[in-house]
């Protein structure tokens, strides 16, 4: 997809981010400390060029230098653990743009026989690549900027004085165990399916040291991460600052589309409009919207217009963000605004009749809980057979009963918010929160699913309270710890720590000499 068609999609798609403002909040969102584990213990995906490393089984030297940081050398294997650790996290989140050609990264060929286009490096944020750039050129940098970072945090943990925590140690051997169960899943032996994932100088010594390097810089950055408070002045100067990213507005809108439509001839080819015809469309629509406005102004409602025009769409927005690419929403957060405020803007081949309403900041408080989720066993019958329905229903009736058994399990015993972490560490099903006693905090209204939500947020709710909860992903045992920060403080905080964490991190790895040696770095990818 070129520049300017990316630009287009982004002009006509109101009240939706652009694909890369998209990519990079999502990315935000999923990399607040480290995330340096996401992929890198799952294991089971897809193989990249899987049989470009195996071939190299019998050639490749164990001990062979890739990589030598600040003086520690490592070897092709130690380097590869990163760069599928990179790759995998990669592609975990960012399938969707892979999927819409909005990235031209493709699975299913040798990453370094890919270069990496013009919108690749638009959309990732890079102005600094050289030229010819590959895919492997840019898992290679991340690996090795992962592996600085993981080795200047031991250095300064060190200084500091820093405490692992001692639970360090057990995740590592559970995910040793999770990889094992793995392996024997795919009818392999470790060694086969590390091999499968890394290449054949992977071992088990090799990745178990790795991963709880990775492990113990998760904990040293978590603590930094966790260490960042901000007070309310603070919270309030920096949303005074930039208001736009924070506050939202309710408005209404109809959008009526000036695309001329494509035709069929006699041959049943398709047959695109003239230029003549496009721009016959755009007037015709323009026109409508100019007449819309007027009757809007005169008493009519946009929804009862909009219902007259079988190109309008009406839309009733309640609560939109702010966003710099979109002219609408550039009116709509214009300081001026005040309700009833009217218009047409023109938006791609798109006008839009917009009535402002209302610019707030969410005040209401974000919450934080802990669940447990157990999900259904998975049943031997396929849609199709005979008796799917019965066993379904016998599943989720298992898994309803466990949870309930679970919260009467709590309940006789000593029945505290520390005893409902620790019997969701063991039973949960998320692994999402497994680790933190099944604890969300600083919830928001619509993060959640819906029943999940408005358990969440019934008015009623106090700490303490528990219950269970049916979604499609399984039952929770719900535990209500309690009320946190406002939302838009939650939000202003978010993006001070991420802010503040992004210049430690960079400062962690600067300085940092970093040399690559072509010898062992071939074995890499």
């Amino acid at each position: 997809m070129s520049a300017s068609r990316e630009k287009q999609l982004r002009q006509e798609n109101v009240g939706q981010p652009d694909p890369k403002a998209a990519r990079e909040a999502q990315q935000r969102k999923e990399e607040k400390r480290s995330n340096t584990l996401y992929a890198i213990i799952a294991l089971a995906f897809v193989v990249v060029a899987a049989a470009s490393l195996l071939w190299r089984s019998n050639i490749i030297a164990r001990t062979a230098t890739a990589a030598t940081i600040d003086g520690e050398k490592y070897t092709a294997a130690e380097v590869n653990f990163y760069y599928q650790n990179a790759y995998r996290t990669f592609y975990s989140q960012n399938y969707y743009y892979m999927t819409y050609g909005l990235l031209s990264l493709d699975t299913n060929t040798a990453l370094d026989k890919q270069v990496m286009s013009e919108d690749d490096l638009a959309m990732m944020g890079i102005e600094d690549a050289t030229e010819g750039q590959t895919w492997s050129d840019f898992f290679v940098g991340q690996a090795l900027e992962q592996m600085t970072a993981v080795q200047n945090s031991e250095k300064k943990a060190k200084e500091e004085g820093f405490t692992y925590p001692d639970s360090i140690q057990t995740q590592a051997e559970e995910y040793m165990d999770s990889m094992s169960s793995a392996a024997a899943a795919s009818n392999l032996s470790v060694t086969q399916y590390l091999a499968s994932n890394f290449g054949s100088t992977m071992t088990e010594k090799v990745y178990r040291e790795q991963l709880t390097r990775l492990l113990k810089y998760d904990a040293y950055t978590k603590a930094y991460s966790d260490s960042l408070v901000y007070d309310d002045a603070t919270l309030q100067a920096a949303y005074d600052a930039d208001p736009n990213s924070y506050d939202k507005v309710a408005y209404e809108s109809i959008s009526i589309s000036g695309s001329a439509p494509s035709t069929t001839d006699a041959s049943g080819n398709t047959v695109e409009a003239t230029d003549a015809e496009k721009d016959a469309a755009k007037k015709a629509a323009k026109a409508a919207a100019d007449e819309m406005l007027s009757a809007y102004r005169a008493g009519e409602t946009l929804e009862t217009l909009a219902d007259g025009n079988d190109k309008a769409n009406y839309t009733n927005n309640s609560g939109s963000t702010y966003s710099a690419s979109s002219d609408l929403s550039v009116w709509l957060f214009d300081s001026a605004r005040k309700d009833g405020d009217s218009t047409v803007v023109e938006i791609g081949t798109t006008y839009y009749v917009a009535v402002f309403h209302e610019r707030f900041r969410e005040d209401y408080p974000t919450i934080d809980v802990r669940h447990i989720l157990i999900q259904p066993a998975k049943g031997t019958l396929s849609e199709s057979d005979e008796g799917y329905e019965a066993e379904q229903e016998q599943l989720k009736a298992e898994a309803k009963a466990k949870a309930e058994q679970l919260l009467a399990d709590w309940k006789a015993g000593e029945a505290t918010e520390a005893s409902f972490a620790a019997l969701a560490t063991e039973n949960t099903q998320d692994t999402g929160s497994q680790s933190t006693g099944g604890l969300y905090t600083q919830v928001y209204q619509g993060q959640m699913v819906t029943a999940f939500n408005d358990w969440c947020f019934d008015s009623s709710r106090k700490t303490g309270d528990t219950g269970v909860v049916e979604t499609d992903y399984g039952y929770h045992v719900m535990y209500f710890v309690g009320e946190d920060l406002p939302r838009w403080q939650a939000q202003v905080s978010d993006a001070l720590k991420e802010q503040d964490y992004s210049e430690w991190a960079e400062n962690l790895i600067a300085d940092s000499s970093v040399e690559q040696n072509a010898s062992g770095m071939k074995y890499v990818g």
